[in-house]
């Protein structure tokens, strides 16, 4: 099955061939990615806040000196790795027991408010995708409990694959760094970069299946339930096609993080002429940088999406 519009003689459309084209088409519209962005960081800010009152408490509780972490030998690595490990069992204790609470309150929160912005993103990038539409909530309409299932559900794939990579991190460290004898960091480092790559992979192949399904509901009207069932059944080329979407932005993803570490690095020989409050103002920007690009792109990626969806179910209507 080709996923190209009806009548084309064009060869199928590849997974990644108009991401140009609805990036621009997002650009001119920024009014999408503020939606993106202010929901994001209506969530984000105030669970920072939070963090980082709950930081310092912990830190009034467990005075760093007290940790060891002031001991920590920078000129010997194979000694320093045990010796940080350390300090996390000292602090673990309490971090674990504000996350209990901390996490969930936070995940409610972005449900809630994902749940409600995504929908109007997609009522807005309907209009794109079907112009001459005589009424876009027609064809989406404005179901937020539907839409928060949907999230909820993301969230715990999510939080299932962050715990397999938390657990498969904690397996490595144990295996190859222990305080009874020397540190196997060159072993660590390998199954470190080797999990993360395999969990980072697994998640960007399977996830697109929960990132597609809000738009199935919303566009074909149907149940939360019935959509996840849609979404596995859209046949191989074009599921193929959306997970290579969803690869190529978690690529790009990695990429924007690497760009802002590097921007937030460059003016490191320059540190005495520019001084510490200029130091810290560029990497705040770095950092605000990463965010805004990265919520522009999860804006492009569900253009990308809606996109192939018009043209399957075009081709399959046409066949």
């Amino acid at each position: 099955m080709s996923v190209m519009p009806v009548g084309s003689t064009h060869a199928p459309v590849r997974g990644t061939q108009l991401l140009v084209e609805h990036m621009g088409e997002v650009i001119r519209r920024p009014s999408l990615v503020a939606l993106e962005i202010g929901w994001r960081w209506l969530v984000g800010i105030p669970f920072l806040l939070v963090l980082w009152h709950q930081a310092q408490q912990i830190l009034v509780a467990y005075p760093l000196e007290n940790s060891g972490f002031n001991s920590i030998d920078a000129q010997d690595p194979w000694v320093a790795v045990v010796q940080a490990a350390n300090v996390w069992s000292y602090y673990q204790p309490p971090v674990v027991a504000v996350l209990r609470w901390l996490l969930p309150v936070f995940a409610v929160g972005w449900i809630v408010a994902s749940a409600l912005a995504r929908n109007l993103i997609l009522i807005r990038l309907a209009s794109i995708s079907f112009p001459d539409s005589q009424s876009v909530s027609d064809r989406l309409p404005f179901r937020p409990f539907s839409m928060m299932a949907l999230q909820a559900a993301w969230m715990l794939l999510l939080a299932l694959t962050l715990w397999g990579w938390f657990r498969s991190i904690q397996w490595t460290a144990a295996t190859h760094i222990s305080a009874a004898g020397e540190p196997d960091l060159i072993g660590y480092a390998i199954w470190a970069i080797f999990l993360t790559l395999g969990f980072f992979t697994v998640w960007a192949l399977v996830s697109w299946v929960l990132s597609i399904a809000p738009l199935l509901m919303l566009l074909e009207k149907c149940s939360a339930l019935s959509a996840l069932g849609r979404s596995l059944s859209l046949g191989r080329e074009f599921a193929g096609k959306l997970a290579e979407i969803n690869l190529v932005m978690g690529i790009v993803k990695l990429a924007l993080m690497v760009l802002a570490m590097v921007f937030s690095a460059a003016p490191l020989p320059f540190n005495d002429e520019l001084g510490p409050d200029a130091m810290h103002f560029i990497a705040v920007a770095s950092a605000i940088f990463y965010l805004v690009a990265n919520d522009y792109f999860q804006v492009v990626r569900l253009r990308a999406f809606l996109e192939f969806w018009r043209l399957l179910r075009a081709e399959q209507n046409g066949a």
